[in-house]
């Protein structure tokens, strides 16, 4: 017993210790990166003004700090996006149930969600600025229809996938439809569902960015326009690394729920 404790001990040292190292390693890498880019910018190997540097974009952050447009225009953006990302989970879960429950409606459904699916949504954004106005509504559709097609096939496949042996268990314990929905098939893809959610909050940020390069007048989207049509570059590299910290953090927190959710189960 002891021995096998050791063991164990040693197993998880080691673990440790290698998601120690990996973490430094994409610290020094970033570290490195960034070193070298401002290296460059520094003995002109590459153009500053097109290609901006660490030290710019930290004083254009600490600018637009002080003066309050950078809480403007990330809260909007983030709220675009959260509000986008509740609706496609809200509306993908709904239709989903929708087409189990009902196999005939989703024999006919099918096909206009791999079509609808498979569709450029950038192409859609033109259209939803004529019908629905330049606004916050036509932003968060944009944010929507780019992860909501994707998700309710995703869920509706997995649905489908469900341990028929368990679906036979509960019929025969005379339960109906919606029984083996709630007590078997939501319950077993709950996982799935949790690695779904990873992929749409990446989405929806990318539909609600496309919606602001059109239709919008603040958020990150409408920075990165309006700075590389009056040449504020670093704007533009500033708006595009809060957007890559921001993609990390949503999806940091999606991780952590499911973390939370396999340490339970």
């Amino acid at each position: 017993m002891p021995e096998h404790s050791s063991y164990q001990t040693r197993y998880l040292k080691s673990v440790l210790r290698h998601k120690r190292l990996v973490t430094a390693a994409r610290i020094l890498l970033a570290v490195f990166f960034f070193i070298l880019w401002e290296t460059a910018a520094q003995l002109e190997w590459i153009d500053s003004f097109f290609f901006s540097s660490p030290s710019r974009i930290g004083k254009t952050f600490l600018g637009m700090l002080e003066d309050g447009s950078l809480f403007l225009h990330v809260g909007t953006t983030l709220a675009e996006t959260l509000v986008s990302f509740a609706l496609v989970v809200l509306l993908g879960l709904l239709t989903a149930v929708i087409l189990w429950l009902l196999p005939a409606v989703s024999q006919v459904l099918e096909p206009y969600l791999v079509i609808l699916n498979s569709l450029p949504k950038s192409a859609l954004a033109p259209l939803l600025i004529v019908w629905l106005g330049a606004n916050v509504r036509t932003i968060v559709v944009a944010g929507v229809s780019v992860a909501i097609f994707g998700t309710v096939l995703n869920l509706y496949t997995g649905f489908q996938e469900t341990d028929p042996e368990k679906l036979k268990l509960i019929y025969t314990l005379h339960g109906n439809k919606w029984d083996a929905l709630v007590k078997v098939v939501i319950p077993s893809t709950i996982p799935m569902i949790i690695s779904i959610l990873k992929v749409n909050i990446g989405l929806c940020l990318v539909g609600v960015i496309i919606g602001e390069f059109i239709g919008a007048r603040q958020g990150l989207g409408y920075l990165i326009i309006y700075g590389s049509q009056v040449f504020k570059l670093d704007w533009v590299i500033l708006s595009i690394v809060i957007l890559c910290l921001i993609a990390m953090g949503l999806y940091a927190l999606i991780s952590r729920l499911e973390k939370s959710y396999a340490r339970k189960s």
